[in-house]
């Protein structure tokens, strides 16, 4: 039996960005260097996903950001200029259009776009921005990425830019770093709510996700989140932020990268599969059956040896079957809290 899956988080289209030769027929035939490509998506039952584009330094891939002095060093990375951010976000745009455009896909704006997408075969993608970076402060940017798609935006990723501050990457540590939205985050986080678009709160620091949450009228989102208790990273969520969630009714989509998910904090790949276990059995806990959700960060971060790349995804639902989540629980996480959740942000 397949279940059938939708994603919070992957950075394949920054992996096509700085893969050469022809980055459609790279997604459509295999991308050997990737974790997502259209053959084992759909061999693995994926139905969707929330698809990134981060903007990494100009001529500088994620591979360099990580390996970045600031990065490994657990401080934010400087900040990055409009026109830097807007070239990458406007190249990985067009690469997700010229997939739909190939019929690889279809860039999806609402709930019942996922669902027509899913009945037709289609791998239904919702365009994200992780780190606005690319928005300038008047929101002309803005108009025209809503106009190709845009559904989805991280605030910040872990650096601090006109509209919030990220964290670093730090362990053990919490996210009590740095100020909060500044004027223009805050309009960011309303304009966002009228147009309906979602707003995510995974790398925002601890103010600006009390800011959101204060100027908000939607539920609370982290695409890609774990627990704070079982992994002291400042990149999880601690207690009083998984109950501002819970509150809102929201959601948070765990996060396979090992240094989210293990106890030491370490990036490993021999991690295994208990302890991704373990972060969903506290998400439920904390959020409820209707909270929680998958959110990978596949092609951006180190996952453990059993998940590898999408084709680890059924044996996660496997594992939660397995310790005795029923069939229509994990079907839940898998991909009906994320619809429902498209649909209550977004439309």
């Amino acid at each position: 039996m397949t279940i059938p899956f939708f994603d919070g988080h992957n950075d394949t289209l920054l992996k096509l960005l700085e893969a050469e030769g022809d980055r459609t027929a790279l997604f459509v035939e295999g991308l050997p260097k990737g974790d997502i490509d259209l053959p084992r998506a759909k061999a693995a039952g994926m139905a969707g996903g929330f698809f990134a584009m981060f903007p990494p330094p100009l001529k500088a891939g994620l591979d360099a950001v990580v390996a970045s002095p600031n990065y490994s060093t657990g401080n934010l990375p400087p900040e990055l200029a409009v026109t830097d951010a807007q070239q990458s976000t406007f190249g990985m745009s067009a690469i997700l259009l010229r997939l739909e455009r190939a019929g690889a896909l279809a860039v999806c704006r609402t709930a019942a776009e996922v669902r027509s997408a899913n009945a037709r075969g289609l791998l239904a993608a919702v365009m994200h921005i992780e780190g606005a970076e690319a928005i300038d402060t008047e929101f002309n940017a803005l108009e025209v990425l809503y106009a190709a798609g845009l559904r989805s935006i991280g605030l910040v990723w872990s650096r601090a830019n006109a509209f919030a501050t990220g964290v670093p990457f730090r362990f053990p540590s919490d996210a009590e770093i740095g100020p909060g939205l500044s004027d223009a985050g805050k309009a960011l986080v309303r304009e966002c709510n009228a147009r309906g678009i979602m707003i995510d709160l995974s790398h925002i620091n601890a103010a600006g996700f009390r800011d959101v949450a204060a100027v908000s009228d939607k539920p609370l989102v982290a695409t890609h989140s774990n627990v704070h208790a079982i992994c002291a990273s400042s990149r999880n969520l601690v207690d009083w932020q998984l109950k501002a969630i819970a509150e809102s009714k929201g959601i948070a989509g765990v996060n396979y990268a090992t240094g989210f998910l293990r106890p030491d904090g370490q990036w490993r790949v021999d991690t295994e599969m208990e302890v991704v276990v373990r972060h969903v059995d506290a998400l439920v806990e904390a959020l409820g059956e209707d909270g929680v959700a998958l959110g990978s960060d596949f092609d951006g971060a180190m996952l453990p040896a059993p998940m590898k790349d999408v084709t680890g995804v059924p044996k996660l639902l496997q594992a939660l079957l397995d310790k005795g989540y029923g069939e229509a629980l994990v079907s839940k996480i898998a991909y009906g809290n994320w619809l429902s959740m498209i649909e209550r942000a977004i439309g």
